[in-house]
């Protein structure tokens, strides 16, 4: 086997089916449709600092592997943050930017990065991608939010170190709980009726709740959600990163991969939480409400979330970053792994001791929110 490694640049001259023949359905934001969207919206693009740089690996002329890759000319959109990094190599006279990343853009969602068709194996493609990133003349190279396993297979073979950070997200997974109120049977009594009261709050303010996907999310309910979505923003005086062009290319292309979650109250809809669903997971990414309600936002964004998975026989719910108030909801600590190359020696040496470090409190902070999980018993 001779694996060939060539830039593919822009998504745009790429078949979907090519691209989409290596990275399958299990993880809806490594899908040609999802990375070529924000390429075409400008979402992510050589004007927004997100350069596409992609990477296909052949094996003769079959197409076995695909990386995403971005030339990006500064940290926004990423969610590991590395502002400190640049400041101090750009105080030292260096140039940070432009950084090599691959990363899904605006997605903090942990999943495959670099897809390898099943024959193949995994460390042979690392070994041939391995001096391509490494020879592109920029200072650094980063791996955002990989699966584990894949984190062990680039440390393995990868041809230089490899530094990890890490982070602690917050995942619920099915443990046989059948439904809701199974779901809620495995909690103390105390937080099962906070729960409860929770939910029954919003019935008794008039809220009412719906589920659509695929053609049920029609354009007056993707413009609804859209207004919600930008105001999660500009309450924090930003702009968004995506728009609503985006969005709907997203509900033409890609289908029942979406899930729209809306909130209604006398007739009229106010809050939204758009998903993206995978082959075992659900991945809640965006959300906005145009009210203030007490509960609105975990009845919208993890109640319905885990309730569509009980229904259609997802085995996780991974809802978005940050958030210690999941814990109370039956969302367990979850580890994220993200990888870092720094081509100047010392440089990387003074990194990975603040990584070390990072880690070591990663750690410590792990152990204590798996120890306020709300269940009667240790889940697996």
């Amino acid at each position: 086997m001779a694996l060939r490694v060539e830039n593919i640049g822009s998504l745009a001259a790429t078949r979907a089916s090519l691209w989409n023949d290596v990275v399958g359905d299990r993880y809806p934001f490594l899908r040609h449709e999802f990375l070529a969207a924000l390429e075409a919206c400008g979402c992510a693009d050589t004007d927004t600092g997100w350069e596409p740089d992609h990477l296909m690996v052949f094996d003769d002329d079959r197409p076995v592997a695909v990386l995403p890759r971005y030339a990006k000319y500064h940290s926004r959109g990423e969610y590991v943050f590395d502002w400190s990094w640049a400041d101090a190599w750009e105080r030292a006279g260096g140039d940070y930017y432009p950084k090599s990343l691959s990363a899904i853009p605006f997605t903090p969602a942990s999943g495959p990065r670099l897809a390898v068709v099943d024959d193949v194996d995994r460390r042979a493609v690392i070994a041939a991608l391995a001096p391509v990133i490494r020879d592109t003349g920029l200072q650094s190279w980063h791996l955002l939010f990989a699966d584990s396993g894949e984190v062990d297979d680039w440390q393995a073979a990868f041809d230089a170190p490899l530094m990890e950070r890490q982070a602690v997200q917050f995942a619920w997974c099915d443990d046989g709980f059948g439904n809701f109120d199974g779901f809620l049977a495995r909690m103390s009594s105390r937080k099962r009726k906070e729960i409860r009261r929770e939910r029954r709050k919003l019935v008794e303010q008039g809220f009412v709740f719906e589920r659509l996907t695929g053609a049920r999310i029609d354009d007056e309910a993707l413009a609804q959600f859209y207004r919600c979505y930008c105001m999660t923003y500009l309450e924090r005086g930003q702009r968004p990163y995506l728009s609503l062009e985006f969005f709907t290319r997203l509900r033409d292309d890609l289908g029942d991969t979406l899930l729209l979650v809306r909130a209604s109250v006398e007739g009229r809809a106010v809050a939204a939480a758009l998903c993206l669903q995978g082959s075992d997971t659900l991945y809640g990414r965006y959300w906005g409400s145009e009210v203030e309600a007490d509960f609105l936002h975990f009845e919208t964004c993890y109640y319905q979330g885990i309730e569509h998975c009980l229904a259609q026989g997802l085995s996780r719910f991974d809802p978005g970053t940050q958030g210690e108030h999941k814990l109370t909801r039956g969302f367990a600590p979850v580890i994220s792994r993200s990888l870092h190359y720094l081509d100047h020696p010392g440089f990387r040496d003074a990194v990975e001791d603040f990584c070390r470090e990072e880690r070591a409190y990663v750690h410590a902070y792990f152990e204590q929110c798996r120890s306020r999980l709300p269940f009667k018993e240790p889940l697996p």
